[in-house]
């Protein structure tokens, strides 16, 4: 009985080590993904444009979906449209709108863009620095360019680049090809953008220095 109780005790004690090491592993895996999630959401909210009265901001329809739905009374048909938003020159922000017909979607798209806008850093008409962003199954790189260079993009970003008003530049697309995707990961990297001057500030150097190293 008493070889028993001992085996019993033992086993508990194993599985209660070996559930403390697991947990101190995941805790040590999800930490990093947590802390970039928290950063990213951070910098969200301090970008975010709280007024549109003095904007004038110009709308660009990236898709419109059409879906059907089957009912008793027969087919019905909903149009979901992306939208974004932007004045070219920094401000920029994306909606859906879901109705019956084409226009009510976009006009709904439109509205809920404008309550979702973010101030974008830019530097003489190209982005500050290459970045790289993922959203679902999209993944996207841009890397500044020099003047005359154009906007090197396709479809969905480059609706989100121009709308910002970022005048030179290269993009490219390394996953999916949906354009909600596209259009959210876009704007991500965009949002992890840091202006010259805010990296001057926060490392305590000057301006010249930041550029000439």
């Amino acid at each position: 009985m008493r070889k028993m109780h001992r085996r019993q005790v033992y086993r508990r004690l194993c599985s209660i080590v070996t559930g403390i090491y697991i947990m101190g592993e995941l805790k040590n895996w999800l930490m990093p993904h947590v802390t970039v999630d928290l950063n990213f959401n951070t910098m969200a909210i301090n970008n975010r444009v709280k007024s549109t009265n003095d904007l004038e901001l110009k709308d660009r329809l990236v898709a419109i979906n059409r879906v059907t739905k089957v009912t008793k009374g027969g087919r019905t048909f909903t149009f979901a449209a992306i939208v974004v938003v932007g004045n070219e020159d920094g401000v920029i922000g994306w909606g859906l709108g879901k109705a019956g017909e084409v226009t009510t979607a976009i006009e709904k798209g439109v509205e809920a863009a404008k309550k979702n806008l973010v101030k974008i850093p830019i530097h003489k008409g190209t982005i500050p620095h290459e970045q790289i962003a993922k959203f679902g199954g999209a993944e996207v790189l841009l890397r500044p360019a020099t003047p005359g260079t154009g906007v090197k993009a396709g479809g969905a970003m480059r609706a989100v680049l121009e709308s910002v008003g970022v005048k030179d530049v290269l993009a490219k697309s390394k996953g999916s090809s949906n354009p909600h995707n596209l259009v959210k990961a876009t704007i991500a990297a965009l949002n992890e953008m840091r202006s010259p001057y805010m990296v001057a500030q926060n490392r305590g150097v000057s301006l010249e220095k930041v550029f000439k190293g």
